[in-house]
């Protein structure tokens, strides 16, 4: 193959007129697919090479590289022997082309990321790929000049994309610190002096990261060891452990204190260091601008929900309650009582009778964002890992009832698994686990500002404290005929009464199995092109119910 151009400068010379960048790679790629990097490679693809060269400043070479790593952007973890597959070439000779990969890793046009095991695979951004399906060249955002909520931002930014290069990740939160001077965080940063300076500066960057940008002040070995090879974390364990580590002795960062003693697994920066290293950021300001784990309440789509009288009669009242125009009056009074302004509810009752939707719909109509807890993320195998992760839960919740102007719902849904009754003579670590979330969501349930509602299948295992806790508890029944017949109304409006009344009496549904219903009759109509008979409907119904089994006979009723 000729020999291509190697230096950064663009190739000159015409290229068509017609090209697009996503066109001209398209050829690139077929070109070298077809031809295997051959003799003819060159002068068959020049025109769309010098194009992607001269739109993009790169070399012949590098816009080659550049058209490869485009045809495998799909794949997260791209490796050199990809190409040689994909080319049908050797495998010496893509290695003789990766100095221009590492130039388009510099130029951020591809991600070099570095294995624990240190090998090396790529990965195009998906911003890289949007601008050239766009026609546009990437130019990467400056980071200079940056506000400190900006600074903070692109931090975590570097974080979220440094997959497993650290050597990478430090070289561009150096860069980012180096970009801007002015900032007390920089300017603190660089007045440190750290024996091991690369390992311990990495390290105080992820706890400023975690801390400014995830709310996190507690960090503990499994938040940090993936970040260093097996050498470097002894190093860092055994200095923590004997006190010698520099972040340490500048009083930097300290062990974490648990009911009044320190707990060495977790440490957190200390208060001189964050009115140091963050002066001049709002902290509560930049930890919930994002709002990430909230759910806006606009997201939710009005619907009609069917209740039995009691159970009506309880949400009405509820929905009032949680209205802005009661809410706040509420708390103040029973603030000035000396009782507790928190509310805590229980939904209750069957699956499919309507608990999570009746907390979307409350969300919608009293204006209030929702904050979900899955408590299967929430658990963890590690020890200790899973009451953080309920810790720094509520902690987060508390700031949003403080820093928003209504505060949000925050949603158990379906809690089971951390309502059942606590073992008395734990002696397994899960069961420690269990009943140590359970005393952790006790204790913040007694402290609750705000409103927690919690959905659950089970109440037989209902733990006494937790009961306790909870203001409103409203069972959600099975619906009755009435109701279930309105439900069949509401889901297929070409029902007549009737035939809705027949099918509430035939069949004990709840809402979430007719609306099933619904939803498979309107599949087949779209399928078939035609409405459903009343006969078809009572096949669906069949097929919902797992022996197939009815209440009662099939009356024919059309509708």
């Amino acid at each position: 193959m000729p020999e291509m151009m190697t230096g950064k400068q663009a190739v000159k010379g015409p290229a068509e007129k017609s090209w697009t960048l996503i066109g001209a790679i398209e050829q690139i790629v077929n070109l070298a697919i077809e031809l295997k990097l051959g003799d003819t490679f060159s002068e068959r693809a020049y025109s769309a090479l010098a194009y992607v060269a001269g739109r993009m400043s790169l070399s012949e070479e590098q816009a080659l590289v550049f058209a490869l790593f485009m045809e495998k952007s799909t794949d997260c973890r791209i490796q050199i022997s990809d190409f040689a597959e994909l080319l049908g070439c050797r495998t010496v000779r893509i290695i003789s082309m990766m100095s221009a990969a590492d130039y388009l890793s510099e130029r951020r046009l591809i991600r070099r990321i570095r294995r624990r095991d240190d090998s090396v695979c790529y990965s195009v951004p998906l911003e890289v790929v949007e601008a050239v399906k766009e026609n546009r060249v990437y130019r990467p955002a400056p980071f200079d000049h940056l506000t400190i909520e900006r600074f903070f931002d692109r931090m975590e930014r570097i974080f979220d994309e440094a997959e497993e290069d650290h050597d990478r990740l430090l070289d561009e939160l150096d860069a980012l610190t180096e970009a801007n001077p002015e900032l007390p965080f920089c300017r603190t940063l660089r007045s440190y002096d750290f024996v091991d300076d690369r390992v311990e500066r990495l390290l105080l960057y992820l706890f400023c990261d975690r801390f400014a940008n995830r709310n996190d002040d507690q960090i503990g070995i499994r938040d940090w060891e993936d970040y260093f090879n097996g050498f470097e974390r002894r190093c860092i364990i055994r200095q923590l452990n004997d006190g010698t580590l520099s972040l340490l002795n500048h009083k930097i960062i300290e062990p974490c204190n648990s009911d009044g003693l320190e707990d060495r697994e977790y440490y957190h920066l200390t208060r001189t260091a964050k009115e140091t290293l963050f002066d001049g950021l709002h902290l509560v300001s930049q930890q919930t601008r994002k709002r990430m784990d909230l759910i806006s309440c606009t997201t939710f789509a009005e619907r009609e929900l069917f209740y039995n009288p009691t159970v009506q009669r309880q949400i009405d009242r509820l929905r009032e309650l949680l209205s802005p125009a009661h809410f706040a009056d509420v708390q103040q009074r029973l603030e000035a009582a000396g009782l507790r302004k928190g509310f805590a509810c229980l939904f209750y009752g069957a699956p499919g009778t309507g608990k999570t939707e009746t907390v979307y719909q409350l969300a919608r109509r009293t204006g209030r964002d929702l904050m979900v807890i899955d408590v299967s993320q929430i658990k963890s195998c590690w020890v200790g890992e899973s009451e953080k992760n309920i810790k720094a839960a509520f902690e987060r919740y508390r700031v949003y009832v403080r820093e928003t102007e209504r505060a949000p719902i925050l949603l158990f849904n379906e809690a089971d698994a951390v309502l059942g009754i606590r073992q008395e003579e734990a002696s397994r670590a899960v069961e420690k686990m269990e009943n140590s979330i359970q005393n952790i969501i006790l204790q913040e349930m007694e402290q609750l500002d705000g409103i927690l509602i919690a959905t659950t299948n089970l109440t037989q295992n209902l733990d006494r404290a937790f009961e306790r806790r909870f203001l409103y508890k409203i069972e959600f029944e099975k619906p009755s005929t009435e109701v279930k017949s309105r439900i069949w109304r509401s889901m297929i409006p070409t029902l007549d009464e009737r035939a809705a009344v027949s099918l509430a009496e035939r069949y004990d549904f709840s809402g979430g199995q007719i609306e099933n219903i619904a939803r498979k009759r309107m599949v087949d109509m779209i399928l078939r092109g035609e409405e459903s008979s009343f006969e078809q409907l009572d096949e669906y119904c069949r097929s919902e119910t797992l022996n197939g089994s009815p209440n009662s006979p099939l009356r024919r009723i059309g509708f």
